[in-house]
């Protein structure tokens, strides 16, 4: 099931004395958090317009309204930001890596399942996706189109086609 609200970012510290905070994103940069006009904060998902944002080195400045001093700012430290699915227009064959966690990796030709996608590394040309096996091994693939053949977030699966050698030497080691 997909969640409606994403997790993008966590309140880490204040900026300045009139509101501001700086958040650690979970998106793919700065700039992605700081297009949205609407987050919502905490466990309640308090919906918050966002009145400015900017990127800064590693993080990203937010001002909500409402929001309007150092001490108002300093309560909202450790808090979780979420996004609205429905705020977020992403192109096709990109997913949010929240859905893709927990996804079952199955192989185009033979059936095999090869266990769970449990994280994703965005290091690089192309994203790794990991998978946990049944037995507790780890395998990866990378997510390009000669491997990567069918993701059905609602059926809860990933089609893949494993190039040749890729996971063999990896069961071995793992003990599958």
């Amino acid at each position: 099931m997909r969640k409606q609200y994403l997790e993008i970012g966590k309140i880490v510290a204040t900026q300045g004395l009139k509101g501001e905070f700086r958040v650690q994103y979970y998106c793919d940069s700065a700039e992605v958090i700081c297009s949205f006009d609407r987050l919502f904060l905490g466990k309640e998902k308090q919906e918050f317009e966002v009145t400015n944002a900017r990127p800064h080195k590693t993080l990203a400045i937010l001002k909500l309204k409402g929001i309007d001093t150092v001490e108002q700012a300093k309560t909202l430290v450790g808090k979780m930001l979420y996004m609205n699915r429905d705020d977020a227009e992403l192109p096709e064959d990109v997913y949010f890596i929240q859905d893709l966690i927990g996804l079952t990796v199955k192989d185009a030709d033979s059936g095999k399942i090869y266990g769970k996608i449990d994280d994703v590394y965005q290091n690089g040309a192309a994203d790794v996706y990991s998978i946990k096996t049944e037995k507790g091994g780890q395998l990866m693939f990378p997510a390009i189109p000669e491997v990567l053949l069918e993701v059905d977030i609602d059926g809860g699966e990933m089609i893949i086609r494993p190039l040749d050698g890729l996971f063999e030497d990896e069961e071995e080691i793992k003990g599958e």
